[in-house]
């Protein structure tokens, strides 16, 4: 078979659950390409922030292994660049003949940009030079006094931290705005690539629906805010729940449920006005022959909590708003029986190792994804993973816990506060943590155990045997320890 051009589409912040069919957010052209190839319908990311999901797209490695834990543009970052021997599947692709060509969105690494990994720049948004939190010598020129006025729809009063709004109303002309820009410089390249001999790789990041949700009309009034249901979960009171979810509620409680509504009008609107922005890609693609021997690929690098459990953004909470993205794949000539829908547990890893194989690159030195080229044929791998982990390590600000998800289950280990644990097969909307529940209890400690191989495979150290932090109920000696009758090896305490 012959290689195929790989076309990237990744969104910013995106839902996996407004491209499903029938969901009155209107995405015809995600739809369509799901309808035309193959929907991977679960298909988690390792942490939902920018900058460590996209390396793990780039790498096929979890933060653990590509070094980048929150965002590289904020300078208390724990990692600002890929650490060194991470691979990304474009010098491979790169090495193999094709040729990259790159517009969007980067955040990826602070020290580097596209092009020192393989791809030629059309136009790189949040670049290694992106600066994303203010100095000190910003924050001292900030009034002291927030002003007087009283909160306008949408907005937050954050007395100290300067004004922040959640959804509004753009000024700025769709085709003006910088993801217009960004996909204009793609077609353009597209339009160029029709006569090209060699293989071609094309990214193309667009930053929306990032919030803030501040679109331009007719988008902002797309959706009827009265015909909105609150989120199933928006009622959740986090009892149960760490506390670090209460505070946060605690921030978004001053949005009234209409404001809840209009935000979720803002944000499908975003999200319609994202999906005509991918039709525009797609019909340069048909227009210029290349379509048949194209794959296709529309992701998100996260979701967005849209009000569930009352919330919004992403960051810490594990919840599947969040951690579950959109994930479509197309490709005429290569994918068998097109219009199915693959509901294994996919990671947004996979894809590096799937664009190697399907380039006939040489292999990553190292992935902890695996490769859907099997899926593509609509071929069972001989063996798939039966759980999706995540590592956070905070956003902004650092915070720990680590997230195991298997068919039936959800499990978050939080070393400073109560687990979570989840019986998503009678609790899909995630109100009830069973984490202490006697019944669940071999649950609990099943997933634990997954949990602690899974972290040392990946040389994830998040635990110590100091008796502070040392929180767990079953510890990792459990799962990768020695045979109790074998001598192991002894370390010392602090």
């Amino acid at each position: 078979m012959t290689r195929p051009n790989i076309l990237i589409f990744m969104t910013d912040q995106q839902q996996a659950e407004v491209i499903a069919p029938g969901h009155p957010c209107r995405t015809p052209n995600a739809v369509r390409l799901a309808s035309e190839g193959v929907a991977f319908r679960r298909t988690y990311t390792t942490m939902t922030h920018c900058c460590p999901s996209r390396a793990s797209f780039m790498t096929g490695l979890y933060p653990s292994r590509h070094g980048i834990h929150n965002n590289v543009s904020n300078a208390a970052a724990l990692g600002r660049g890929l650490r060194p021997g991470a691979e990304t599947f474009s010098e491979k692709l790169r090495a193999a003949g094709y040729d990259l060509f790159f517009s969007g969105k980067w955040h990826v690494s602070a020290e580097e940009n596209p092009s020192d990994r393989g791809w030629e720049e059309l136009m790189v948004v949040a670049g290694k030079d992106a600066q994303m939190g203010l100095t000190i010598p910003q924050w001292q020129a900030m009034p002291r006094e927030e002003p007087g006025a009283e909160r306008s729809r949408g907005e937050l009063r954050r007395p100290g931290w300067g004004p922040y709004r959640l959804y509004g109303m753009s000024e700025t002309a769709a085709e003006h705005t910088r993801d217009a820009k960004v996909v204009e410089q793609a077609i353009g390249k597209l339009r160029e690539l029709k006569d090209s001999d060699n293989p071609w790789c094309l990214y193309v990041g667009v930053t929306g629906p990032h919030d803030p949700f501040v679109i331009p009309e007719p988008y902002a009034k797309l959706y009827n805010p009265a015909e909105i249901p609150l989120p199933p979960n928006y009622g959740d009171p986090l009892a149960d729940k760490p506390a670090v979810y209460r505070r946060m509620r605690k921030v978004w409680d001053q949005l009234a449920p209409e404001e809840v509504r209009e935000a979720t009008a803002h944000y499908w609107g975003y999200c319609t006005l994202v999906d005509e922005l991918l039709g525009n890609v797609l019909d340069a693609l048909e227009a210029t022959g290349q379509a048949e021997n194209t794959l296709v690929l529309f992701l998100s690098d996260h979701g967005e909590s849209g009000g569930a459990h009352g919330l919004y953004l992403k960051g810490i909470s594990p919840f599947e708003e969040t951690y579950r993205l959109p994930c479509v794949a197309r490709w005429p000539n290569g994918i068998v029986e097109p219009g199915r829908v693959v509901d294994e547990l996919v990671s947004i890893m996979d894809w590096a190792p799937t664009f190697v194989e399907l380039a006939e690159a040489e292999a990553l030195n190292e992935s902890n994804g695996a490769s859907l080229a099997a899926w593509l044929r609509n071929e069972r791998p001989v063996r798939w993973r039966d759980a999706v982990y995540s590592q956070c390590n905070g956003v902004e600000v650092y915070y720990t816990h680590r997230m195991v998800r298997t068919e039936r289950y959800k499990f978050v280990y939080h070393p400073t506060d109560v687990d979570e644990l989840y019986d998503l097969s009678a609790d899909p909307f995630e109100l009830i943590n069973v984490a202490d529940a006697p019944e669940y209890a071999s649950v609990k400690k099943e997933l634990y155990l997954k949990l602690w191989e899974e972290a040392a495979r990946v040389d994830d150290i998040i635990f110590n045997k100091y008796a502070t932090v040392a929180t767990a109920d079953w510890g990792p000696a459990l799962a990768i320890g020695t045979d109790a009758s074998q001598p192991g090896p002894t370390t010392q305490d602090h």
